[in-house]
């Protein structure tokens, strides 16, 4: 990446001088709200939503690029039966994607989002998390670099999701080493692991946190020995939009435990992103609610693939054509309550 030391020094220069809200585009949105043809705050989270919009963005709130991009990756410990479907499922949706067959690309059809799938070395699966490292810190922080890489093209809105058989028992285990607490806390049934599968999930995600112990006080090393290549890159994603003021949307648990990541290395690491959705996984409102985020959707959706992102896209365009397109009092010739 530099010449500046280790693999990961680079992030964590950036982690530490992240750019803050712009302050004065923030002001104009609120000045302009409470001008609109309503009474302040009856659109409730919308109107949060177009503040934030205007804080991350540093204009009007506006979504003109929206971009769903998905990360796939596949990973060794796949390998111990935690998960009914094979890896070879990853590569096998990745086609489904490009094909337009898949939830995501429907839904990307009806709120008119951009759509970038990222096969993510598929041939490769990390290392067995239960008896090594997911990835060496060079290939770790090089996965990262690729995920800045999602914002390339122009979006100014960047909705995250991913694919990968077996991705739900690395979230697992993410999540335990930063926040503690069981397995049994944070290892829910994925893709449909149930009964005897269901306990080998657990016991998987148990011997990889014993297993790496000594190193998991670090978050990029939490990343690195219990993550995956899609877990990087949506970090690096992340980050990169945060560099450029471009508006996130998190989709469900996985998406959700690669941001955690950032979260833990700086705490104002996320304020520039929102949850799209809550996911039926169990763990998942747990994780949010670390976070100290509030999900813009709840409807039992567990699938992936960036589905609750997207959908929450379509709200935060509806914020931003309310807050641009409703006209003011004075323009509608309507009396404002604050004129009497």
């Amino acid at each position: 990446m530099s010449v500046t030391g280790l693999p990961f020094d680079d992030f964590r220069v950036l982690l530490r001088d992240l750019p803050g809200p712009d302050t004065q585009a923030l002001a104009s949105a609120r000045a302009r709200d409470r001008q609109l043809t309503k009474p302040v705050g009856s659109l409730g989270r919308l109107e949060e939503i177009a503040m934030w919009l205007a804080a991350w963005s540093g204009r009007s709130p506006a979504v003109n690029r929206p971009l769903v991009a998905i990360f796939a990756g596949n990973h060794g410990v796949a390998k111990h039966g935690i998960t009914p479907y094979p890896p070879s499922v990853t590569q096998q949706m990745v086609e489904n994607f490009a094909a337009g067959g898949a939830a995501i690309n429907q839904i990307c059809a009806t709120y008119d989002l951009g759509l970038k799938i990222f096969d993510l070395a598929l041939d490769y699966p990390t290392g067995d998390i239960t008896c090594e490292p997911a990835l060496s810190e060079r290939d770790c922080a090089a996965t990262m670099a690729f995920g800045m890489e999602a914002i390339a093209g122009g979006t100014d809105l960047l909705c995250l999701g991913e694919m990968g058989i077996g991705n739900t028992t690395i979230a697992a285990a993410i999540n335990l080493a930063l926040y503690g607490g069981t397995a049994e806390d944070w290892v829910g049934p994925g893709t449909g692991s149930e009964g005897e599968m269901l306990e080998r999930k657990i016991d998987a995600v148990k011997k990889a946190v014993t297993f790496h112990r000594d190193h998991l006080s670090d978050p990029l090393e939490v990343m690195r020995r219990l993550g995956g290549r899609e877990i990087a890159a949506m970090a690096g994603a992340i980050l990169a939009a945060r560099v450029e003021r471009i508006p996130v949307l998190i989709d469900g648990y996985v998406a959700t435990a690669a941001a955690a990541i950032l979260k833990a290395a700086n705490p104002s690491a996320l304020d520039h992103c929102l949850i799209g959705h809550v996911s039926a996984e169990p763990g998942h409102l747990k994780a949010i609610d670390r976070l100290g985020k509030t999900p813009l959707l709840a409807l039992g959706m567990r699938l992936g693939e960036g589905t609750g992102a997207a959908l929450a896209a379509g709200l935060v365009k509806a914020a931003a054509a309310c807050h641009s397109g409703m006209a003011t009092f004075e323009q509608a010739g309507v009396s404002n309550a604050s004129s009497h």
